[in-house]
């Protein structure tokens, strides 16, 4: 039985205008059909859908055609002779794993988000920010003075992670980062590598004095008093990509990169 593919695409006038050609050689169904979404834009627009659909009962695997900027997470636009179906057809998947915020506020309102690449934790004025880190029950670190920290996924290790000089994660590795902001103290400290079954939890110091936000890929609750992030045990998203372009390929790419 042939694949049934929706089309959705970023309202971006490069997306918008790169894509006619595609419109018309496919016959497309709505999402709600789909065994497939072909999402047409840039990673930005790919990472939205992907977490609209974390609140779908059914995810579908995604196939990325890239009409944005960076597009590391997209295949190629360019027309290489196949059909659209035929692509998908051909194309490698790879499992992505979010994780899970879970922020209380000063109010004392919890909020629960979900993150692809990471969530951040930032402080909100010129003052440091504090923060107790703890992993697994335990405090692993009395206090952290910098401007925040995160916790990568493996997908989102090359995005802001490597940027903050934090290490690259194989797919499938079942691994975590956590690295620290432009750390104040300890000046020396990394970061460091967690499995992912490991609970991370973060507890702001001097609260009022220090404000710090948290932001789980686009999602930012402001004024926390306490994070908790724990990898998810029941969604898992699917993306596809064409045979030798593979995202892991990119990412053993990204660590030879000179």
């Amino acid at each position: 039985m042939q694949t049934k593919l929706a089309l959705i695409v970023s309202d971006t006038p490069q997306a918008q205008a790169g894509v006619e050609a595609l419109r018309s050689s496919h016959d497309w169904v709505a999402p709600a059909e789909a065994d497939v979404l072909v999402v047409v834009g840039g990673d930005g627009f790919l990472l939205h859908v992907l977490h609209e659909m974390l609140d779908w009962d059914h995810v579908l695997p995604c196939y990325g055609m890239n009409l944005g900027t960076v597009g590391f997470l997209m295949n190629s636009q360019q027309d290489d002779g196949r059909s659209i179906a035929q692509r998908v057809a051909e194309a490698h998947s790879v499992s992505v794993r979010p994780i899970e915020m879970h922020a209380v506020d000063k109010h004392g309102q919890e909020f629960c988000y979900y993150a692809i690449n990471e969530v951040s934790l930032l402080r909100e004025t010129r003052q440091t920010a504090k923060l107790e880190v703890r992993v697994n029950g335990k405090v692993r670190m009395e206090e952290l003075a910098g401007d925040g920290i995160m916790v990568a996924t493996p997908a989102g290790s090359t995005a802001y992670n490597l940027s903050a000089g934090g290490p690259i994660l194989p797919l499938g590795s079942r691994m975590l980062a956590l690295t620290p902001l432009s750390p104040f103290r300890p000046r020396r400290w990394k970061g460091a590598i967690l499995p992912e079954s490991a609970e991370v939890e973060f507890r702001i110091r001097e609260p009022e004095k220090r404000p710090v936000a948290a932001v789980a890929d686009q999602k930012e609750v402001r004024e926390v008093r306490s994070v908790r992030i724990v990898a998810s045990q029941v969604k898992e998203l699917t993306l596809l990509f064409d045979p030798g372009a593979s995202l892991e390929e990119r990412i053993f790419a990204e660590q030879f990169e000179v």
